[in-house]
């Protein structure tokens, strides 16, 4: 903290924040009432470690360069997310690298959800919506990273098609209603991939994009945080989350027009992936079990419904 802010700048708390499964994040609280966030990018405490190693998708969002490309991208095209002071990938002292950015005061998204004065929650989610809207209107001819400019050998929808087979063998292993209707699943999931017309023109999206994931500041502003997925894809991608996601309040959020084929390919590929997603964290020690545990279940009753409807 002294090196990158200087010597005013010296740790008296830290604090472990809760929560994320890919970095660990603590609040710094400093002696002259500066408080910043530290970011640690430490693979032995991610809970998608062998999924990275073995490169499938998580690898495409864990990693500070991620984070750093997706911060200043974000940052140029006026989308607001907290501030990089520093990043350090020197690994001289310490095997992981981390970082110092701006710490947001205010909520998550969610707090805003059953507030008691409308007019400030109609506010909040009106301008979570026009951040949104603003960063999927940024366009490119080709999905993925920031710096991706080589033509894509495949349409991204079928990256999902093929991580959607990979998720549904892992939950039908562990539980017995997917392991029952596994192949009604998988018609399912290529029934719905085979209405969607080829295309070539993608939006910037955040790629997990939850209330958990907007921070609205104490003069209601929203702010993107956990941005190292964040990348050129169909922005239906996102829009299948964010309904789960937000819920209700996702009319605020949903001023665009949309292809439903895509939409709805992707909302049931959400299913498949959460259901595998909430069950490794069970398996591999997360904090908050019965959440992860409830995130398996939920999303396997969602993509029950899909076959039985």
């Amino acid at each position: 903290m002294e090196k990158v802010l200087g010597t005013d700048y010296t740790v008296v708390k830290v604090s472990r924040m809760e929560g994320g499964a890919q970095k660990v994040v603590y609040k710094l609280d400093c002696t002259n009432g500066f408080s910043c966030i530290l970011y640690v990018w430490d693979l032995t405490m991610n809970y998608f470690q062998e999924e990275i190693v073995n490169h499938n998708l998580h690898a495409e969002s864990y990693g500070s360069e991620l984070f750093a490309s997706n911060n200043r991208f974000l940052i140029e095209h006026a989308v607001r997310t907290p501030i990089l002071y520093d990043l350090n990938k020197d690994r001289d002292r310490y095997d992981f690298d981390y970082a110092l950015v701006e710490y947001v005061a205010g909520q998550d998204a969610e707090g805003y959800f059953r507030h008691t004065d409308r007019k400030v929650q109609d506010k909040v989610f009106q301008q979570v919506g026009e951040m949104i809207h603003a960063m999927h209107r940024i366009q490119s001819r080709t999905y993925g990273k920031t710096d991706q400019t080589a033509p894509n050998n495949i349409q991204c929808h079928l990256l999902q098609l093929y991580n959607g087979i990979e998720q549904l063998t892992y939950a039908a292993e562990h539980v017995e209603a997917i392991r029952k209707n596994q192949g009604k699943l998988l018609d399912m999931l290529y029934s719905l991939e085979s209405k969607i017309v080829p295309r070539n023109s993608y939006g910037f999206i955040h790629g997990e994009l939850g209330p958990n994931h907007v921070i609205v500041t104490d003069q209601l502003e929203p702010c993107l945080i956990d941005i190292e997925g964040a990348e050129f894809y169909d922005i239906e991608h996102e829009h299948s989350f964010l309904e789960m996601r937000f819920g209700e309040h996702y009319r605020y959020l949903n001023d665009v027009q949309l292809d439903e084929n895509r939409k709805l390919f992707y909302k049931f590929h959400h299913h498949l992936s959460l259901i595998s997603g909430g069950l490794k964290l069970v398996h591999r020690g997360f904090p908050d079990q019965q959440l992860a545990q409830g995130i398996a279940d939920h999303h396997t009753d969602c993509a029950l419904q899909f076959i039985e409807a």
